[in-house]
């Protein structure tokens, strides 16, 4: 693999460990990372409940509001009339879909507030589509293996795992951007041509701002080991399903967006360590044949909604 960078003039001398946790801890605190829309949370998950309930928590956030509607309003639904009313989109949408909406929602905002005009506009809208098909794959992948939980885990671990990219482009742009434009052959290399340039990869990076944010264990070692499950001291399945996650993102043309990573060749993802740690060595009963193509076909109302 080739790590020389196409940017001339860019420092290519890897940053001390220092220096590196002094720009992070620079970075930003998010109140969404601790905190996830508590209140609809709970309503979503309770056994009984009034659809007007949720809608009211809804309509106290704009943001939110909006995104149901375009989300539910998308050419996906196909529906003959549109929908103006909060009650009738929670309808349409489900729980699952909402739930994952009001997860994003305030996260992706949050999480704005650290780019980098300096960056194109473009690589932002790569990233955060690829953040959350990743996102969205890993709870498939997880509940094909029979392996999901009964909480969000699952779902933040994948939208999360790529935050170090964005804190990269907070405290690193200029590495940040000499990174995006050099080629390499898989997502793994990425992370070695981030450690020749910053001296940390993304999921280090990542891993230590949400270290400071107090998130749990699970979601930490996610990121921290999401291209090397196998290490992760615990909760591998979790990284693992990160990890093929990314692939088939990217397989589905949801690219990293700070990265130039070659085409992912189709079951390619099954070599990997986070499959053989879901689904052992094994392809049969792949679900990529059945829950994960449902799942990238439901993309294009999240991602309209979301985005």
């Amino acid at each position: 693999m080739s790590t020389s960078l196409s940017s001339p003039g860019t420092v290519t001398a890897p940053h001390g460990d220092d220096e590196i946790r002094r720009r992070v801890d620079g970075c930003p605190k998010l109140a969404s990372l601790h905190s996830v829309n508590s209140a609809l949370s709970r309503l979503v998950r309770a056994e009984e409940f009034e659809t007007s309930q949720i809608a009211d928590v809804i309509r106290h956030d704009p943001s939110l509001s909006t995104r149901l509607l375009r989300m539910v309003n998308s050419v996906f639904f196909g529906l003959s009339a549109k929908v103006n009313s909060i009650e009738e989109a929670v309808f349409f949408l489900g729980l699952r879909r909402l739930r994952e909406l009001s997860m994003a929602t305030p996260v992706i905002e949050e999480l704005e507030r650290l780019q980098s005009s300096r960056i194109p506009a473009k690589l932002w809208k790569e990233l955060w589509s690829h953040s959350i098909g990743t996102a969205v794959l890993c709870t498939e992948l997880l509940g094909s293996a029979r392996l999901s939980g009964d909480d969000d885990t699952e779902y933040l671990a994948g939208l999360l795992g790529n935050v170090g990219k964005i804190v990269m482009a907070y405290t690193f742009p200029e590495e940040l951007m000499a990174i995006a434009s050099t080629p390499v052959a898989t997502p793994a290399d990425v992370c070695a041509v981030e450690r020749e340039v910053i001296g940390w990869d993304h999921a280090l990076i990542g891993a230590y701002y949400l270290e400071r944010h107090q998130l749990s264990e699970e979601i930490i070692f996610a990121v921290r080991h999401h291209h090397d499950p196998e290490r992760a001291p615990d909760h591998k399945h979790l990284a693992g399903a990160v990890q093929v996650a990314d692939y088939l993102a990217r397989h589905a043309g949801l690219t990293g967006g700070f990265d130039q990573v070659e085409t992912i060749v189709p079951d390619s993802w099954t070599s990997l360590p986070g499959w053989k740690i879901l689904f052992g060595g094994s392809s049969e009963g792949s679900p990529t044949e059945g829950a994960a193509p449902d799942a990238l076909r439901r993309l294009t109302a999240v991602l309209n909604g979301l985005l």
